[in-house]
């Protein structure tokens, strides 16, 4: 189990400039009951809001206020575990909407730390109903183009993962805290423990990093360095990404095999390679949120020339249904954000196996295909090894796509092609001719725009 902290020790945590701002009013009376019981006038409740004030110095389980992280400005929640299990109640409530309602109308990124056990009991519905508004204020801040960046402590469950957490663009988690939905004593009892940790999480692509309490700072001023640049944009970004440089010295191959045989080359550069030639600073992002994870498909943020850039790398293999939304999600975030995207692209198609189509293979390639298509961000794609088929091409920028000499781009893998058309397989390179995949013969068929260079 992650150390509890409290929220002041959490706020102390990620910066030394925390202005608390004072309650807001509630938008509408409480329903009768009136207070102190509460507005369906659960007996006692008084006295449990009394003692948890005393034994937290907090008036409620939630406080916000303007900061500051990495010289950035932000508007900061934190919740205190303390007050009756951080749980949402109309008055926390009030204090959520308001933050996002000011960091949208400061323009400034919203930072959560959640630590909270859902839903107030005490309140009925009137708690649950919270999370509507809470999603109704998210929706209002993605609409504005502000980011949001959570940080889930222990615990962070119910509505308030579901909600404040899960809701965010990036979500960060402690490590060895409870993340679930299903809280501690609700799960059914033969559950294995282990599914509603961070770690899990985080394995099934629902948290894109786990950070120890003392990295946090610098984490959090890396993302919101990455997802702001120098202020958020009125509008999308204007100057679409550079294509990388080449990473090898080659002139183009002299026949379509010959391509194909440099891209298939063990020892040529990865996508890796170039993501680290590229940016000077970077953080991933990762998974689907749908419980997916393709560990061949690499998605983030980085910094080039000093401006932020979002990537979306394929590493050579056959790419899965989570690597294609995973694009998709990256692409969406970035064009909210007014970011530009950079994709790479290196396998040999998509992953045409029983688990794969199980999964939506056929999908996903639809999302990340519109996912590019809808962007109003300009996306510039460079073709650094195999470019296999639909699953190759739902990476590429129409119009903005590049190719290495050491490429190539064919409707279909030239063995694949020669079975199909009964040919025996040693005319396997004869129809790598024919396909015309060549990066010279792309640029000659209006494919992609040109061949990079080792100088640029």
């Amino acid at each position: 189990m992650a150390e509890r902290l409290t929220a002041r020790e959490v706020v102390a945590l990620v910066t030394g400039d925390f202005t608390a701002l004072p309650p807001p009013a509630s938008p509408a009376p409480p329903l009768p009951p009136p207070l102190p019981e509460g507005p369906i006038g659960w007996a006692g409740y008084a006295a449990s809001r009394a003692r948890a004030a005393a034994r937290t110095g907090e008036e409620e389980s939630v406080l916000y206020g303007r900061a500051t992280i990495g010289g950035r400005p932000v508007v900061l929640v934190a919740f205190e575990f303390g007050f009756l299990g951080g749980s949402l109640g109309q008055a926390a409530g009030d204090r959520l909407v308001a933050a996002y309602r000011t960091a949208r109308a400061d323009r400034v990124p919203l930072v959560s730390l959640v630590a909270t056990g859902g839903s107030r009991m005490q309140e009925g519905m009137i708690a649950l109903a919270q999370l509507q508004r809470v999603a109704e204020a998210t929706v209002r801040l993605r609409e504005a183009g502000v980011p949001h960046v959570t940080v889930l402590r222990d615990p962070s469950t119910g509505g308030g993962w579901a909600t404040v957490g899960a809701g965010a663009d990036v979500v960060l988690a402690l490590p060895s805290a409870q993340v679930a939905f299903a809280g501690s004593r609700v799960r059914p009892r033969d559950a294995d423990p282990e599914a509603y940790t961070a770690e899990s999480q985080w394995e099934h692509g629902h948290v894109d990093a786990l950070v120890a309490p003392e990295d946090l700072r610098t984490t959090l001023a890396l993302w919101l360095r990455l997802l702001t640049a120098d202020g958020l944009p009125d509008g999308p970004a204007s100057a679409p990404a550079p294509p990388p440089r080449a990473l090898t010295e080659a002139a183009p191959p002299g026949s379509g095999w010959e391509a194909v045989v440099r891209a298939r080359d063990a020892g040529r550069p990865r996508a890796g390679a170039y993501l680290d030639a590229y940016f000077t600073a970077r953080a991933t992002l990762r998974g689907d949120r749908a419980g997916g994870v393709d560990p061949g498909v690499e998605c983030g943020f980085g910094l080039h020339e000093g401006r932020p850039v979002a990537y979306a790398a394929q590493d050579g293999s056959a790419t899965r249904p989570a690597g294609f939304r995973t694009v998709a999600r990256l692409i969406r975030l970035a064009d909210r954000l007014g970011i530009p995207v950079l994709t790479l692209i290196d396998t040999p198609g998509a992953a045409n196996d029983a688990r794969a189509e199980r999964a939506g293979a056929g999908p996903a390639i639809a999302e990340a295909f519109t996912a590019v298509a809808e962007a109003r961000v300009p996306v510039t794609s460079l073709l650094v090894g195999e470019g296999g088929s639909g699953g190759a091409l739902a990476m590429a920028a129409p119009g903005n796509t590049w190719a290495t000499p050491d490429s190539y781009f064919s409707v279909i893998a030239p063995e694949l092609a020669s079975a199909i058309l009964k040919r025996p397989e040693d005319q396997a390179p004869a129809t790598a001719d024919q396909l015309r995949l060549r990066p010279q013969d792309l640029v000659e068929l209006g494919i992609v725009r040109g061949i990079v260079r080792r100088g640029g």
